[in-house]
């Protein structure tokens, strides 16, 4: 049986220079990428309720960064344990292989050649100056930046890296995350 994640990637209203702890940054937009459906949406804060049901049903949560940043962001607004979720960072497996964090905006540009649309306190100014379509879009050309990082390794085994020698490869083995193994992520916390 197929699984069908969710590619996710989330903007705030605050930086880190304004409060060192992630829960504190608030949200201003989350955009997802759904395989269940195959269709790219975008959640305001006061719209959360919304996107919940659909991360606890979905097979996992890919994104870019989101142990250390997108979920902990999240945390206080969901009522259940956000732990609960199963994740796939791409940048944590990146690390893991390499030694070293690279950014989205690095490995998209070597492995197909295109980049990031802005940056994220460029997100923050959209929010503040209240310019939703130029947020949104910016946040959703992340997810999409995620989820080709994603389907390129998925397909090919392989993305690549950039340092101060050029590209080089990273090898990667993500199959499992769209492959059923005979067992169930959904974390089953009632007592039957």
């Amino acid at each position: 049986m197929q699984k069908f994640p969710i590619v996710l990637d989330l903007e705030t209203q605050h930086t880190f220079r304004e409060f060192s702890e992630p829960e504190k940054l608030k949200v201003s937009l989350v955009g997802i990428y759904n395989y269940a459906d195959r269709r790219s949406q975008a959640f305001r804060e006061d719209e959360l309720a919304r996107l919940f049901p659909l991360l606890e049903n979905a097979s996992y949560v890919i994104g870019y960064n989101i142990t250390s940043f997108d979920m902990p962001v999240l945390r206080p607004y969901y009522a259940g344990d956000i732990a609960s979720f199963a994740l796939f960072d791409i940048l944590d497996d990146i690390k893991r292989i390499t030694g070293r964090r690279i950014g989205l905006n690095d490995v998209a540009r070597a492995t197909f050649d295109e980049k990031k649309s802005g940056h994220g306190l460029m997100a923050i100014d959209y929010f503040k100056e209240g310019k939703w379509e130029e947020l949104e879009k910016y946040c959703l050309d992340d997810v999409t930046l995620t989820k080709k990082v994603f389907e390129v390794g998925l397909k090919n085994g392989v993305i690549y890296g950039l340092d101060e020698t050029g590209k080089y490869p990273i090898r990667v083995d993500w199959k499992h995350y769209m492959e059923d193994n005979g067992s169930t992520n959904m974390p089953l916390t009632l007592p039957f």
